[in-house]
Formats: C-alpha cells, sequence, structure tokens
C-alpha cells in the first residue's frame, strides 16, 4: 500500500522542558543524593539516578502511544504519521538520552560504546521525531520492551556499585541478578528480536513506501539492529559469570 508523500505537521515540541527536567534531577544526584560517594561511582550512581525518573515514564508515555495510534490495528502502524502521543514520548526520551550523553562526555569520555549508542539512540529519535515524522509506532513499541526492565536494571547497577562494602548492597544485588537477567533476556534478546524482524520484514517489502524513506528505515536497522546484538552480548556474559560463579561456589561448598 502507498501512503501520501506529504510530511505530516509536528506537534509543539517539549523537548526543552524535558531537557530542563532531567538536567536538574542529574545535578540533583550528583550534588546532593550521591554527594558522600567516591568519585569512581558518584557520576554513575547520578546517572542511574536519572534513569530511575526516565524509564518507567518513558515505558508508560510509549505504551499509551501504543495503544492509542489510530491504526494500531495491523502492521500500517509501522508507517503511520506520528500522534501527538508519540511525539511526547519522543521529546521525553530524546531529553534523557541528550542529558546522559552529557554525563558521558564528561565523566566518561572514554567509553567509546556508550558514547556512539547515545548518539545512535538520539539520532533515530530525532529524525523520526522531527525530519520523517512517521514510524513513531514501530519505535516505541521497542522502547516498551526496552524500558520494561529500566527500574530493576538501575537498582541492580547501584546495589552493584555499593556491594564490597555494604553486605546490605551484596544482598540486593543478589536477590535481584537472577529476576534481572531473565526480563532482559526475555525483553531484549527474545521479543525485541521478534518485533525488529516485523519491522524490517514490512520497510524491506516497500509496504511503507511513500511515508517512511528507504534512507530513514535502513538507518534505523542498522542502529537497532547493532544494539540487540550488543544487549544480547551483555547479558549473555552476564549469564555466563552468573553460572560460573555458581559453580565456583558449589566447588568451595564441597571443599
Amino acid at each position: 500500500m502507498e501512503y501520501a508523500s506529504s510530511t505530516p505537521p509536528a506537534t509543539e515540541s517539549m523537548f526543552l522542558p524535558f531537557l530542563v527536567m532531567f538536567a536538574a534531577i542529574y545535578l540533583l544526584g550528583y550534588l546532593v543524593v550521591f554527594r558522600r560517594w567516591s568519585r569512581q561511582h558518584r557520576p554513575d550512581a547520578s546517572s542511574c539516578f536519572t534513569s530511575l525518573f526516565h524509564g518507567t515514564p518513558a515505558l508508560l508515555l510509549a505504551l499509551r502511544a501504543v495503544l492509542s495510534n489510530p491504526t494500531a490495528a495491523g502492521d500500517l502502524a509501522l508507517a503511520a504519521p506520528n500522534t501527538h502521543a508519540d511525539d511526547l514520548a519522543l521529546d521525553f526520551s530524546t531529553a534523557y538520552f541528550a542529558v546522559d550523553l552529557l554525563h558521558y562526555l564528561v565523566f566518561l569520555p572514554h567509553e567509546a560504546l556508550f558514547v556512539a549508542h547515545h548518539l545512535a539512540t538520539l539520532y533515530v529519535l530525532a529524525t523520526c521525531r522531527a525530519a520523517v515524522r512517521r514510524g513513531a509506532y514501530a519505535l516505541l513499541a521497542l522502547e516498551v520492551l526496552a524500558e520494561a526492565t529500566s527500574l530493576v536494571q538501575n537498582l541492580w547497577t547501584l546495589a552493584d556499585m555499593r556491594r564490597a562494602g555494604s553486605p546490605a548492597a551484596a544482598r540486593a544485588h543478589a536477590a535481584l541478578s537472577l529476576p534481572f537477567y531473565v526480563a532482559y533476556t526475555a525483553m531484549r534478546a527474545v521479543l525485541g528480536p521478534v518485533w525488529f524482524v516485523r519491522m524490517v520484514r514490512f520497510y524491506a517489502a516497500g509496504a511503507g513506501e511513500g511515508a517512511v524513506p528507504g534512507w530513514a528505515w535502513a538507518s534505523w536497522t542498522v542502529v537497532i539492529g547493532s544494539g540487540i546484538v550488543l544487549s544480547v552480548l551483555w547479558v549473555g556474559n552476564l549469564w555466563f559469570a552468573y553460572f560460573r560463579d555458581r559453580k565456583e561456589s558449589s566447588r568451595n561448598k564441597e571443599q
């Protein structure tokens, strides 16, 4: 099916208000909440603190946008014009990733992989929001899956930073690890790739012709596909370490 080639009008942007909000949350974490933490962990803890205010709200905004899309009943939604709810969700996440990118550039510029990830994510969000103005349904459905584990991941990460000197943090990290690994694997290594394949098949078949330009869906495919591969490798390493530690622990008990 061919779509009208005209680009739908953009709605009023909430990017700047959200940008100020996330910057304020980061500074609150850095200057107040984690002021007594070590220099090594203070920036990362502040990043996790900011992510706590992004992950679950972003999931809810994205879910609302997906469910309220008037064409959500079929694949045509993958190339449908962005709605106001879509634009709000995109602005929210774009602002968060901009602030977190600044965090990496200031405190962790050597983390090239994370800097590249944030730049690529911002590219996808910004082109969908401001250039193409279509296809947000496809991207926000992936965001629902990605942010479903955000809360537990941030708590797990904060506990990991403190577990060396805090028995409570060590117990929390141990208790969160298995549920987090299972949930992350389900969302990022199973459901995410399934949705990604559906997206790519739709666009590659030319079903969105006249709506989502080829350069847009092709570049989104590269960015999202690379992100999925890295997520699978990351959680795979976590599983490897988890079973290795269990094996070593069992061996020590036998001795």
